[in-house]
Formats: structure tokens, C-alpha cells, sequence
């Protein structure tokens, strides 16, 4: 006789999702990296120029898209300065800031890791 398999319990069907919306909103290569440059250098003019150069490895296509999705998300805010030529800066929101105690979890990870990897190779 075969067992019916058992369904997910109601609480990790809603952490399942709640994780699932947490990586469609923060998932992929550069999201993190973002917001985390936009976190550290909150104080800075960031235009877009600026973090293609400062984001080792990112597309301006990339960036684009990543900022469009970011802002979508208001977790970053698109401010268009009145000069000419018009000039785009990009900030942090308070509700942008709430991903640093994330980003900050997986940083301290990283650093562990790549220690327990390198060390594996001596």
C-alpha cells in the first residue's frame, strides 16, 4: 500500500512563500550588491555613472533594470535634479534600509566561507 503523500503544514507553506517573495525582491547577482552600496554610501551623490564604475562587473542594461526594480519595490528612491543636462540620483529608503540586517547576515557569511574554503586548500 502506498501513502498519500503529505502536504507542506500551513506554516511552512507561508514561509515558503514569504521566502519566495523575499528572493523575486531581492534575488539575482547585483540587487544586494545595490542596495548594499546605495546603504554604505548613503550620504554620497550616487548617480547612475557613479555605481556603473563603483559596481565591479555590472552592465549599465543591468544596473538600469536592477534600479527600475529596486525603485519598484521602494526600496530606493529616482530623484531628477533640475540642471542641465539633467542629472539622476539614487538614495537608500527608510524602508530600503530595513534589508541591511539581511545584507549584513550574508556579508559576515561570505567572509566565514571564503575563510573555510581558502583553509581547505592548505
Amino acid at each position: 500500500m502506498v501513502k498519500k503523500p503529505i502536504s507542506d503544514p500551513p506554516a511552512c507553506t507561508g514561509n515558503l512563500l514569504a521566502m519566495r517573495d523575499t528572493l523575486e525582491t531581492l534575488g539575482g547577482k547585483w540587487k544586494l550588491l545595490i542596495l548594499h552600496y546605495l546603504i554604505v554610501r548613503e550620504d554620497d551623490s550616487n548617480t547612475f555613472k557613479k555605481m556603473e564604475r563603483d559596481i565591479d562587473g555590472i552592465s549599465s542594461k543591468m544596473l538600469s533594470k536592477e534600479l527600475k526594480d529596486l525603485e519598484a519595490n521602494k526600496l530606493i528612491k529616482r530623484e531628477e535634479q533640475k540642471t542641465k543636462p539633467i542629472k539622476v540620483e539614487y538614495s537608500i529608503t527608510e524602508y530600503g534600509k530595513s534589508t541591511k540586517e539581511i545584507i549584513d547576515i550574508l556579508v559576515n557569511w561570505g567572509k566565514k566561507h571564503r575563510i573555510n574554503i581558502l583553509e581547505s586548500y592548505e
